[in-house]
């Protein structure tokens, strides 16, 4: 078999066994590998397994779908037969696969409930069962640290509510990585999605799978140290898993956020249920409450580290506004479900530090690993092991929308040539971005091998995290004076005093650490920064060399290949 043509339409021309004509398999566009699968056409007596090469009808389309190719024609021996041959007449060769591509991209599929599913169950990992201890110990007494959780719970739904205006007003997945972009422009998004892409989102799920590696074994370890190696491998085992769940399904993937996120829900529910037991039966439980604001501390740099401890636990409230294009009428839904999780969460959280404080002394609280833990072995007897599990499905439940939410942040980056174009590209029959979920899981484990080291890294691009929600917070602001609402409807356009206090307190956080820290600070804004250079190399040179597209073009066309996918459908920031 003859072919012509690389990322072009084209003819390709054999002789069946049968018959003398000469076969013409036509496409009119450019089309993907995946189209030439092995199909019998009955019509002319034509079956692929006669034709010499196989391998001819697998035609990678190299360039973007926006991007117009010739049409490329071998017209091989017998011009003339084939000129005269009637078009009807011609066996065309189409894949039920070419129709599968058309228009592939996200499909909205999380409705409202999902919505709230996803939110809650991003929030709620391991930071309520461990942050307590945090926040008391540099506020030093019970009733400064309700208010902190009060505050911080209120901080984030402010945050979330300036994020719904903007989610509601560029409904594309990315979240703050796609408002940096719209606003600002690229150099600046793509700074915001290096940092986070590379350290931020990876770490995190590598941190939290190492917590609930260390939970789920915990039961069977309770007096010991757990032995070497095997946490790794079982929060390994936790990625591999949600990775292949992420790839299989996106409803898949929220069922197991559902469930995941009820179970965390239970778990608080059957804390709080406990500490009001507790509170019905008087002294000694309310002793915490005698003197709620003794001991209490004021100063300006602890009352930041509590409030850094208490926001840690809060993280995960802008996370939905990354597959704002999965989301079911996000215009109506977003807000809704930014509103109903921001509060469920303040409520749940402050009801179950009032329950910590009710079975837990603030001396005893200092003295835990995990508040609680703690808890369920004072109260729950020989059913305390179902507190660690518990813990442990919360983080489960975590590392899964992190992994849903991070995969869409590569997609919409690979979509807007800021990463690998193939990261870009999905499944046309299960819709979900396999490459982009795949890579956000091997760059989890990769980071898994410096699991002794991740908490810093952490540390070191928390300034950054703040910083770029800041200045996601001054887009808003930016776009209502560069496309006013008279001109630009929104949605939902937010009183500008929110975006104004957001913005202060996110000016505060990322001022605290320059002072407390200014090392640490350096260093992050280093990490930050180290994105410039590769943004003008990899991205804004257009000119590279040439065997740099050609590896980019081979590397494409391995993995369209071996992950069967094709490229989504562009569209524009």
């Amino acid at each position: 078999m003859r072919s012509d043509g690389g990322g072009g339409g084209g003819v390709m021309q054999s002789r069946h066994l049968g018959d003398q004509r000469p076969l013409c398999l036509t496409f009119e566009q450019p089309i993907c590998w995946l189209a030439a699968t092995r199909e019998d056409h009955t019509r002319g007596g034509i079956n692929t397994d006669d034709v010499d090469d196989v391998d001819g009808l697998f035609v990678l389309c190299k360039q973007p779908p926006h991007v117009s190719s010739k049409r490329l024609r071998t017209t091989g021996n017998k011009v003339e037969q084939q000129q005269a041959m009637a078009e009807h007449e011609r066996p065309v060769y189409q894949s039920p696969t070419e129709k599968a591509e058309e228009n592939v991209g996200l499909k909205p599929s999380i409705n409202l409930f999902g919505g709230v599913m996803v939110i809650v169950g991003c929030i709620i990992g391991s930071g309520i069962f461990i942050s307590p201890k945090g926040v008391h110990e540099n506020v030093g007494s019970v009733g400064v640290s309700l208010i902190i959780w009060v505050v911080c719970g209120v901080f984030s739904a402010i945050g979330a509510y300036c994020y719904a205006e903007l989610g509601t007003f560029i409904t594309r997945s990315g979240g703050d990585y796609a408002y940096v972009y719209v606003a600002f422009g690229p150099l600046m998004g793509f700074i915001r999605m290096w940092i986070e892409c590379i350290i931020v989102r990876p770490c995190t799920i590598t941190a939290v799978a190492m917590t609930f590696a260390t939970y789920i074994l915990q039961p069977f370890y309770p007096h010991c140290e757990l032995p070497f190696l095997v946490p790794q491998l079982l929060a390994a085992g936790c990625i591999i898993l949600l990775a292949l769940v992420n790839c299989m399904s996106v409803r898949l993937v929220t069922v197991v956020q559902n469930v995941f996120t009820v179970a965390k829900l239970l778990a608080l529910i059957l804390i709080i249920g406990t500490g009001a037991v507790l509170l019905c039966i008087g002294n000694p439980y309310w002793d915490s409450f005698e003197n709620v604001w003794e001991g209490s501390d004021f100063s300006a740099g602890k009352m930041a580290l509590a409030f850094y401890s208490g926001l840690w636990a809060y993280n995960g409230w802008n996370y939905l506004n990354f597959v704002t294009e999965e989301l079911e009428n996000p215009t109506r839904n977003l807000p809704r479900c930014i509103a109903i999780s921001c509060t469920l969460v303040t409520v749940v959280y402050v009801l179950t530090n009032v329950a910590f404080y009710a079975g837990v002394s603030p001396e005893e609280m200092l003295e835990s690993k995990a508040v609680a833990v703690t808890f369920a072995n004072r109260f729950y007897g020989v059913m305390s092991w179902i507190m660690p599990v518990l813990v442990a499905f919360s983080c489960f439940g975590t590392v899964n929308g992190v992994m849903l939410t991070s995969s869409r942040l590569f997609f919409v980056a690979g979509r807007e040539n800021h990463m690998p174009w193939v990261l870009s590209f999905l499944n046309p029959f299960l819709g979900t971005p396999i490459p982009a979920v795949l890579f956000t899981a091997l760059l989890s484990l990769f980071y898994l091998l410096l699991s002794d080291n991740i908490y810093t890294l952490i540390n070191y691009v928390q300034i950054v995290n703040w910083l770029a929600i800041g200045i996601a917070t001054t887009g808003l602001l930016y776009l209502r004076y560069t496309q006013p609402p008279k001109d630009y409807p929104r949605p939902l356009q937010v009183n500008l005093i929110w975006p104004i206090i957001f913005l202060i307190g996110c000016v505060f956080l990322v001022l605290f650490p320059i002072i407390q820290a200014p090392v640490d600070t350096a260093i992050g804004i280093s990490i930050m920064l180290s994105g410039v250079p590769v943004y003008f190399i990899f991205v804004y040179w257009r000119n590279k060399p040439a065997f740099i597209d050609s590896f980019m073009n081979r590397l494409t066309t391995v993995l369209q290949k071996a992950l069967l996918v094709v490229p989504g459908e562009k569209k524009e920031l």
